[in-house]
C-alpha cells in the first residue's frame, strides 16, 4: 500500500516539475523584447525567439514593444507672445530603442513624455505671436521633436516626429478668421465668375468669327463654281461653233449657199436694237440680185384670167 502511495507521489512530483519547466519556457514575439531580472537585479534582455528562465530565480520584469508607437495627447493651454491663449494638442511618434533604459530610466515613460512635450510646447509658443504660430507648424514640430529626442535618449526612447494636430484659437479670433475666410471665398467666387464670363465672351466671339469665315468661304466657292460653270458653257459653245465650222468646211458648200446663209445671218442681226448696221459687199450684191429678180417678175406680162363658167 505504501508502495502505491509513493508511486503516486512520485508521478505527481514529476508532473509538477514538468509543468514548472513548461511555464518557464518563454517565446519572445517579433518586434518585442523581454527584460529579465534575477533575484531582483537586471540580468538580460531577451530578443525574438525561444528562451528558458530559471524557475523562482529569474523573472520577466517587463515586456516591451519595439514597434513605432503613437501618443495623442489632449489639448494643452498655451499663451502666445501677444498674450493670446489657445489650445494645442500634439501627436508624438516614438520608438523604444533600449529596453533596459526604458525599464529603469524613468518611471511611467509615457506620462514623462506628455509632461515634457507640454512644457516644451509652452516654451516655444511663448516666443511666437499668434499669426506666426498659425503659419509655422512645421517649424514648431521640428523644434519640439529635437527637444524631446534629446531629453528621451536617457530613457531609451527615440522620438521620430511630432505633429500639431489642432491649434484652437479663442472664440473671437475664430469668428474673425471665419469672416476673413468667407470674404476670401466670395472674392474667389467672383473671380471665377468673371473668368467664366470672359471665357464665354471669347468663345462667342470666336464662334462668330469662324461663322463669318465659313460664310465668306461659301460665297467664294459659290462664285468660283459659278465662274467655272460659265467658262465651261462658253467652252461648250465655242466647241460647238468650231465643230460646225469643221463640218461646214468638210461639206465644201457652194458660193451661193454661203451667200444665202450670210443673208439669213444678216437678217437676224438686223432684228436687233443696233442703230447702225454695216452691210458686207457680198451681201449687198446678193441683195441687189434679189431686188432685180423681184422687179423682173413684177414687170413680166400676166395672162388674162378666163371668166368662170357658170355652174349648170
Amino acid at each position: 500500500m505504501s508502495g502505491i502511495i509513493g508511486f503516486i507521489v512520485g508521478v505527481v512530483l514529476i508532473l509538477i516539475v514538468i509543468l514548472i519547466l513548461i511555464a518557464n519556457i518563454k517565446v519572445v514575439p517579433q518586434a518585442h523584447a523581454f527584460v529579465i531580472e534575477r533575484l531582483g537585479a537586471y540580468q538580460v534582455t531577451w530578443e525574438t525567439g525561444l528562451h528558458f528562465k530559471i524557475p523562482f530565480v529569474d523573472k520577466v520584469a517587463r515586456k516591451i514593444s519595439l514597434k513605432e508607437q503613437v501618443i495623442d495627447f489632449p489639448p494643452q493651454p498655451v499663451i502666445t507672445k501677444d498674450n493670446v491663449t489657445m489650445q494645442i494638442d500634439t501627436v508624438i511618434y516614438f520608438q523604444v530603442t533600449d529596453p533596459k533604459l526604458y525599464t529603469y530610466g524613468v518611471e511611467r515613460p509615457l506620462s514623462a513624455i506628455e509632461n515634457l512635450s507640454a512644457t516644451t510646447l509652452r516654451n516655444i509658443i511663448g516666443d511666437l505671436e499668434l499669426d506666426h504660430t498659425l503659419t509655422s507648424r512645421d517649424t514648431i514640430n521640428s523644434q519640439i521633436r529635437t527637444t524631446l529626442d534629446e531629453a528621451t535618449d536617457a530613457w531609451g526612447i527615440k522620438v521620430n516626429r511630432v505633429e500639431l494636430k489642432n491649434i484652437i484659437p479663442p472664440k473671437e479670433i475664430q469668428d474673425s478668421m471665419e469672416k476673413q475666410m468667407k470674404a476670401e471665398r466670395e472674392r474667389r467666387a467672383q473671380i471665377l465668375t468673371a473668368e467664366g464670363e470672359k471665357r464665354s465672351a471669347i468663345l462667342i466671339a470666336e464662334g462668330e468669327k469662324e461663322s463669318a469665315i465659313l460664310r465668306a468661304d461659301a460665297a467664294k466657292q459659290s462664285k468660283i463654281l459659278e465662274s467655272q460653270g460659265q467658262a465651261e458653257a462658253i467652252a461648250v459653245v465655242q466647241k460647238a461653233i468650231a465643230d460646225s465650222i469643221v463640218l461646214l468646211n468638210r461639206a465644201d458648200p457652194a458660193d451661193s449657199v454661203i451667200a444665202l446663209k450670210s443673208l439669213e445671218a444678216f437678217g437676224k442681226a438686223a432684228d436687233g436694237k443696233a442703230t447702225k448696221i454695216i452691210i458686207p459687199s457680198q451681201i449687198q450684191s446678193l441683195a441687189g440680185l434679189a431686188a432685180s429678180l423681184k422687179e423682173f417678175f413684177s414687170d413680166a406680162p400676166q395672162e388674162p384670167r378666163q371668166p368662170e363658167k357658170p355652174e349648170q
